[in-house]
C-alpha cells in the first residue's frame, strides 16, 4: 500500500539514511492452541486492534506498509514495511505484538535491509559506451535519442529503487541472497568490468518480464545474515515462477548466486488476512 508522506514527528537524523529508506520484512504464525484459550469477545477486540496497527493510512504507520497472506507452512501472514526512520518500521512489529493477539503470534522470520542504487546501474557515460558496443554511431541522431531516453528513465528508476511505490499486483515473493565466495566462483574477486557485464546480462533477462513483474532489491550487508533481499511483485503467480527460473540460467546467478528461503504470498488487507486465517468470521 502506498500513501503520501504525512506531517509527523521527525525521526532522529542520525538514523535516517543519506539516501533511501529502511526496509523490513516480517512473517508470523498464529498459535492455534493459544487462540483456543481466548474468549470470542477478546478475539474480536484484538482483531480490531490488529487492523488498526496494520492500517497503511494510520498516523503511526510507516510510509509503506503491505500485508500479505503467505502460502505454505512457513508463515500465516507477512508484512513489508519501509520508512526513512527504522524505529517507525520496527514500531509496527512491537505494536502488533502488544495487542491482545500478540501472545498468540509467533514471529517466524524477519529480514532487515535498506533501499539503494545498485553499483551495477550504468551511468550515462557507461550507457553511451554500451550503445557504441552494440553498433550505434556515437553522436548520431539515434544515439542521442537513446541517450536522452535513458537519462529520463534513470530519474524514475532511481526514485523507484530508493523510495519505491508498491505495485497494485496480487502476488509477491521475497527471498534473501548472497553472492558466492566459493573457490573458483568468488564474485568479490572478479574485476568490476566483468561483474558489470554479468549483471547487465542478468538485467536484460529481467526486462523481458516488464509489465508482468516488478523487482526491488534491498541491501542487508552488515544488517542481516544475508547480503541482499529480493522482493518481486507479479500480476499473476505464474510469472514469479517464470522469471526466477529464467534468470537462474544467467551466469551471474547460475555460478555466483546463493539463495535463502522463499516466501510467496498474496497481497491483502489486514481484515482479509484475519478472515483468511480463520481468526475472524
Amino acid at each position: 500500500m502506498n500513501r503520501p508522506m504525512q506531517n509527523r514527528e521527525q525521526p532522529t537524523p542520525s538514523l535516517v539514511p543519506s539516501e533511501g529508506w529502511h526496509c523490513s520484512h516480517f512473517f508470523y504464525l498464529f498459535d492455534r492452541t493459544g487462540l483456543e484459550s481466548l474468549p470470542e469477545s477478546v478475539i474480536d477486540e484484538a482483531a480490531a486492534e490488529v487492523k488498526a496497527v496494520l492500517d497503511p493510512t494510520g498516523s503511526d504507520a510507516p510510509i509503506r506498509l503491505q500485508t500479505s497472506i503467505v502460502s505454505g507452512h512457513k508463515a500465516d501472514f507477512g508484512l513489508m514495511l519501509m520508512d526513512p526512520d527504522p524505529l517507525k518500521v520496527e514500531g509496527v512489529h512491537q505494536r502488533l505484538m502488544a495487542t491482545p493477539l500478540g501472545s498468540c503470534l509467533i514471529p517466524s522470520y524477519s529480514f532487515v535491509s535498506m533501499s539503494e542504487i545498485s553499483e551495477y546501474v550504468p551511468t550515462l557515460e557507461q550507457y553511451g559506451q554500451r550503445l557504441v558496443e552494440e553498433g550505434e554511431e556515437e553522436g548520431s541522431k539515434i544515439y542521442q535519442n537513446k541517450l536522452k531516453a535513458f537519462e529520463q528513465r534513470e530519474i524514475m528508476m532511481r526514485k523507484q529503487r530508493l523510495t519505491p511505490d508498491f505495485p497494485e499486483w496480487p502476488a509477491t515473493c521475497f527471498y534473501p541472497m548472497n553472492k558466492s565466495r566459493r573457490p573458483g566462483a568468488n564474485w568479490f574477486t572478479l574485476p568490476p568490468s566483468e561483474r558489470q557485464a554479468l549483471m547487465t546480462e542478468h538485467g536484460r533477462t529481467g526486462m523481458r518480464y516488464g509489465g508482468r513483474v516488478t523487482q526491488l532489491i534491498t541491501v542487508s550487508v552488515g544488517l542481516d545474515d544475508w547480503e541482499w533481499g529480493v522482493t518481486l511483485w507479479a500480476s499473476n503467480p505464474e510469472y514469479l515462477k517464470d522469471i526466477v527460473y529464467k534468470m537462474r540460467f544467467d551466469e551471474a546467478s547460475a555460478k555466483y548466486a546463493e539463495f535463502g528461503p522463499f516466501y510467496t504470498s498474496y497481497i491483502s488487507s489486514a481484515e482479509e488476512m484475519l478472515a483468511h486465517c480463520r481468526i475472524t468470521s
